[in-house]
């Protein structure tokens, strides 16, 4: 019996189980007397929507479960953004799927819903992939109107996506199942095709209140914008249903006419299982994220028959590199290294540091693989590029920005997981959010944070002290303990995951043993785009 093994095991199965306990309360949206309320009407739950929709036994890929997480609380919560979204198959076709949830303040729109819905579309034009909008939503949420409805990348931006989509040639489905209101009266509208169902569906830009109180004109929703009017008076819509599955029928049928379109091409063999169980992984992660551990035993759980070929083996060890296999699709690797490794002139390296050699051989790997057309997966432990006068005057900055550069102008896709931590620039170097993965997914024990708690805290503390020395004041050890403990405690909630999944810093919390399969699908996703543009990386310092 491996004691630590178990020990790790348990730590990472009760983080499953939290997130899982979490995943229930947001999938209840509003609540069960929202619920029931959607139900009175008739009408079906956003994830019952979606459940109908999707082929029996096929993957879905959640994204932004938990976006706006403990977040807009004075308002009463957003869960999951006020809407459910992800990525799955509709009558074989992979596809994105947007669906606003009526029971989470009538579907109106927060800060973050419109975030989470660009995401979404940023998926569909990066891969090429169809969209299916199911709309219910009152429109934006008027308390918060200034922090959703003018900037570039708030409500607005949805349209102008569609307007692009639309040019692109994705296909784009409206299912009008509720209110469609204001400037989201357009996103059906510049949809490819709209289908509304009768009695609930409503498309107009101003409700009968705002009409009779702009014009004085008295009308009832239904006259006013409602599927029959629609479908034989403005031709504005193009299906109508009596219910909501005869509608999410025809959004079927539609999807399974739908022609092949060109692929990427990236190389696919038969699959072939890893020769480990991918529960295994549980045990691998150590309990405590400072400690070492061997990447290696992570790679062989996701790879097919746990093969891995490294590249430069014996140099730059605190990052692996090599070729695999995950599920059939070709891919290049690139992990941090946890172990404590020992260089060719003997000098010892700590495992999760970027070091000038590994950075620079990341950064040659990583040029390989877009000249051979070979998408890039990122494991994530990283705490940091190596400081000190020895790694300044050897040039760690100028490696880091070689790493940094073929990173940001990599033209593979790239789908990054982060299994253990995240900290500064080393986020950056391995593919973080800003560096554009097609896919970014956190492990339940992953951190992301500019540095570690412990160190935060501890230079916090000490600015923080310094300005009250200045101001005259005195500190025992005891209030500075006080204070290092009260700025360690905001500052570790800030590196949690669902601290990231609730910004959508991250696409998604995925249990570890579900990685494989994930990446898997997020490849598939990503050979729907055949357009790839040359690979050129500007001037290098060298």
């Amino acid at each position: 019996m491996n004691l630590e093994f178990n020990r790790n095991e348990d730590v990472i199965k009760r983080a499953i189980s939290e997130m899982k306990q979490r995943f229930a309360q947001v999938a209840l949206g509003g609540g069960k007397k929202a619920i029931a309320k959607q139900k009175e009407k008739n009408k079906l739950t956003a994830r019952e929507r979606i459940d109908y929709l999707l082929d029996p036994n096929t993957p879905f890929i959640e994204i932004g479960a938990f976006a706006g997480w403990e977040m807009y609380e004075e308002q009463g919560g957003c869960p999951s953004a006020g809407t459910v979204a992800g990525v799955g198959y509709v009558s074989g076709r992979q596809c994105v799927i947007l669906a606003n949830d009526q029971t989470v303040k009538a579907g109106a729109w927060f800060p973050i819903t419109g975030k989470k819905n660009l995401r979404l579309q940023e998926i569909a034009m990066e891969n090429h992939l169809p969209v299916i909008y199911l709309v219910d939503s009152a429109g934006v949420f008027l308390p918060m109107q200034d922090e959703i409805f003018p900037d570039k990348e708030h409500f607005g931006r949805i349209f102008r996506n569609n307007a692009r989509m639309s040019a692109m040639g994705i296909t784009q489905i409206a299912a009008v199942m509720g209110a469609c209101v204001a400037g989201g009266a357009y996103l059906p509208i510049m949809s490819d095709e709209t289908l509304m169902v009768e009695g609930n569906g409503s498309i107009f830009l101003a409700g009968p209140y705002l009409v009779k109180a702009a014009i004085g004109e008295t009308i009832d929703a239904e006259t006013l914008g409602g599927a029959e009017t629609h479908n034989a008076i403005s031709g504005i819509a193009d299906y109508k249903f009596k219910t909501e599955e005869e509608c999410l029928d025809q959004v079927k049928r539609i999807m399974s006419k739908l022609g092949q379109t060109a692929k990427a091409g990236f190389d696919r063999s038969t699959p072939k299982a890893p020769k480990k169980k991918a529960e295994d992984l549980y045990g691998i992660i150590p309990a405590d994220p400072t400690r070492p551990y061997d990447m290696l035993q992570i790679i062989e759980q996701i790879t097919d028959d746990s093969v891995f070929e490294q590249f430069k083996q014996d140099y730059g060890k605190t990052i692996l590199c090599g070729y695999a296999r995950i599920d059939g699709w070709a891919v290049g690797i690139v992990a941090n290294q946890r172990t404590i490794v020992k260089s060719a002139k003997g000098e010892m390296q700590m495992g999760g540091v970027i070091y000038n050699d590994s950075a620079d051989k990341a950064a040659r790997f990583i040029m390989n693989c877009n000249q051979k057309k070979i998408p890039l997966v990122f494991l994530q432990d990283v705490t940091g590029f190596m400081v000190g006068s020895r790694s300044e005057h050897s040039g760690i900055i100028k490696d880091g920005a070689k790493m940094v550069n073929a990173v940001a102008n990599s033209v593979v896709p790239k789908i990054t997981v982060i299994v253990g931590n995240s900290y500064g620039a080393g986020n950056y170097a391995m593919c973080g959010k800003a560096y554009d993965p097609r896919f970014i997914y956190a492990w339940p024990n992953a951190k992301i944070a500019v540095m570690g708690g412990e160190q935060a805290a501890k230079t916090l503390l000490q600015i923080q002290v310094s300005a009250m020395k200045a101001k005259g004041s005195e500190v025992s050890p005891e209030e500075e303990q006080k204070l290092l403990n009260d700025i360690k405690g905001r500052y570790e909630k800030q590196t949690t995951p669902y601290y990231a999944a609730a910004r959508l810093w991250v696409d998604a919390i995925i249990d570890p043993a579900q990685t494989r399969q994930i990446i898997s699908e997020s490849l598939a996703a990503a050979n729907h785009n055949p357009e790839i543009l040359p690979f050129n990386t500007g001037v290098i310092q060298v």
